[in-house]
Formats: C-alpha cells, sequence, structure tokens
C-alpha cells in the first residue's frame, strides 16, 4: 500500500491506461506542459508527447466536438475541463452528440470519452467557478456519471471509466485533490454503477456523495457517541443511480437522509426522492430529510459561501430530529 493525494491518484490511472493502450489520450486547456490546473497531468505531456497530451484553445465547444469525432473513430479521448462550470459552453456537444451519437446511428459509433474536473463549492472562488453540475447532465440519455470521494474510488472509477465504451462524466470536488489515501500496488477498478456501503448501521440510511461524504462522516463520528447507529451510503454513481442499494438499506434502517452540496431545486437528491417513493415507499417509517445547498448563485464572501452548504452539526440535528419522531 502507497499513501497518495487524490490529484496524484487521478494522474496515476491516466498513466497506466494511457501506457497500456496508444488509443487513449487527454486533451484540454494548460494539460501539457503546465501539468494541469490541479496536476492531475503533471509531467504526462514529457512521456506522451504532445499529441496525446494536448494542450488546447479556450474553447470548450470546439475541443468537445474534436474530443466526441476522435472517440467516434476508435480514439478514447479523456477531456479535463479546467473548471467543471466552463463544460457549459459545451453542453450542445455532450448532450447532442456524446450522450446521443451511439442511438442515433443505430450503434455504428461508440463513445468511449471520459469527460472529468474539478467542480463544487472551493473556498470563495465566486459563483461561476462554484457550480455543481451534476443535476444538469443527470436528465441526458446515454451518460453516465460518477462522483469520486477518495484517492482510492478516484483511480478505481477513471480508470473504469477509460476502458468503457460510452460518455462518462466524472466529477471531482476543487477541495478534495490534496486528500490522502492508501492504494494498493495492485491494479484495480471499481463499478461505474454501484454505491458504496461506508458504514453499517440499523438506525437511519444517510446518502451522500463527493465532499459532503466527508462531513457526513464527521457527523457520523459525533453521533456515535451518543448512541445512534448510521448507516452511510456515497452513491459515486449519480447515473444511473443504485437505487437497488438504498432499498436494501431501508429495508433494515426504514429512515432516509439525504446530504448533497447540489441544488435542493431539481438537485440529485430530488431524484432519489421520487425513485424511493416508487419503489420503496412501503419501507419509510418517517419523511425523508433532504440537505441541500441553497438556491442561489454562490457568494463569493466566506461567511455567506459558507452558509449556502450543509454542514456536519446540521446533519447531526437532523439525525436526531428524525429519529425523536
Amino acid at each position: 500500500m502507497s499513501k497518495v493525494f487524490m490529484f496524484d491518484a487521478l494522474r496515476e490511472a491516466t498513466d497506466e491506461e494511457m501506457s497500456k493502450d496508444s488509443s487513449v489520450f487527454i486533451l484540454g486547456e494548460d494539460v501539457g506542459h503546465y501539468g494541469g490546473s490541479y496536476k492531475v497531468t503533471k509531467d504526462l505531456h514529457a512521456k506522451y508527447g504532445d499529441l496525446r497530451v494536448l494542450d488546447t484553445p479556450i474553447a470548450e465547444n470546439s475541443f468537445m466536438g474534436m474530443a466526441i469525432g476522435a472517440a467516434m473513430t476508435g480514439l478514447r479521448p479523456i477531456v479535463e475541463g479546467m473548471n467543471m462550470s466552463f463544460l457549459l459552453l459545451a453542453f450542445n456537444q455532450i448532450s447532442n452528440n456524446a450522450g446521443m451519437l451511439r442511438y442515433t446511428s443505430g450503434g455504428n459509433f461508440k463513445i468511449p470519452i471520459v469527460i472529468r474536473g474539478p467542480g463544487g463549492v472551493g473556498r470563495q472562488l465566486g459563483a461561476e467557478h462554484s457550480q455543481r453540475l451534476e443535476a444538469y447532465f443527470q436528465a441526458i440519455p446515454g451518460l453516465k456519471i460518477v462522483a469520486c470521494s477518495t484517492p482510492y474510488n478516484a483511480k478505481g472509477l477513471l480508470k473504469s471509466a477509460i476502458r468503457d465504451d460510452n460518455p462518462v462524466i466524472l466529477f471531482e470536488h476543487v477541495l478534495l485533490y490534496n486528500l490522502q489515501d492508501e492504494l494498493p500496488q495492485k491494479e484495480y477498478f471499481i463499478p461505474l454503477d454501484k454505491a458504496e456501503l461506508v458504514r453499517e448501521g440499523k438506525d437511519v440510511t444517510i446518502v451522500t456523495y463527493s465532499r459532503m461524504r466527508h462531513h457526513v462522516m464527521q457527523a457520523v463520528d459525533n453521533l456515535l457517541l451518543e448512541g445512534y447507529d448510521p448507516e452511510v451510503l456515497d452513491l459515486i454513481s449519480l447515473k444511473p443511480i443504485d437505487i437497488e442499494s438504498i432499498g436494501l438499506s431501508l429495508a433494515k434502517t426504514h429512515r432516509l437522509v439525504i446530504v448533497e452540496e447540489c441544488m435542493k431545486t431539481g438537485g440529485i437528491a430530488a431524484e432519489i426522492i421520487a425513485q424511493v417513493n416508487d419503489k420503496y415507499f412501503d419501507e419509510l417509517d418517517s419523511p425523508i430529510v433532504r440537505l441541500s445547498s441553497q438556491d442561489i448563485p454562490t457568494p463569493y464572501n466566506g461567511t455567506l459561501e459558507k452558509a449556502t452548504v450543509i454542514h456536519p452539526h446540521q446533519i447531526i440535528q437532523s439525525v436526531k430530529n428524525l429519529l425523536s419522531t
């Protein structure tokens, strides 16, 4: 086992897949000589050359379209968004091309493309750099969406995504790149459609993903000291949602709290609530609790920014309130 940062785990995954398959290449703004805005591609251009680690102009719609065309011809592009918010400029290419071309071509084209990069609420990055786009893309047919939360699952998910023949969006949180974890020396992969059971418990199911996993676990540490026994699921897969794992957990706990950094209106939690009500309503002993970000542009002011997202004390109080009813 070796302890590595998340950005190094992502770099290792990219390096391993590029070394094994010459059709894998990466493109984006500053991914080459600069090594990526968060150093995920550091030194890869020196190893693989400027055509396999391709610096692009600031033109997201253009290089996304180019990457999709490359995927149609048999290559396996990895597109890094310097900030995932910028990929709104390529929304048409991602939705109408990446998501739909395999279907609209009658299966004549595969689109093995990975779209990855930093997102989420950072530390005073301002509204346009603090967006959570998972709900924007979740409704697009043909896409797979995953969100990493640890260096371990970041590496395994990226390797699986690169080898998948469908378009995959991998959301990385801007505040998790310096998170450290022990990784096995042996090669491993993580499924793109399964949630992770982080902790078993019997009192309440807490479903979360990305950075909020760590807020949840801080809350759980306190709840355990007070005699509560929560079960924690890290979604990992945001499309498709592993609703079966949530259902299995509800069969034990019969109570559900969803913690997300996504916006409340139309967010990931909203979709989970809809699916749980459709399939597992009879398992619920209490109304579902949804803890989501405020429906406002993220303020630049640090104090106001902090107030827009969920924190451990809110999770603790919500669980206590739920279990007291």
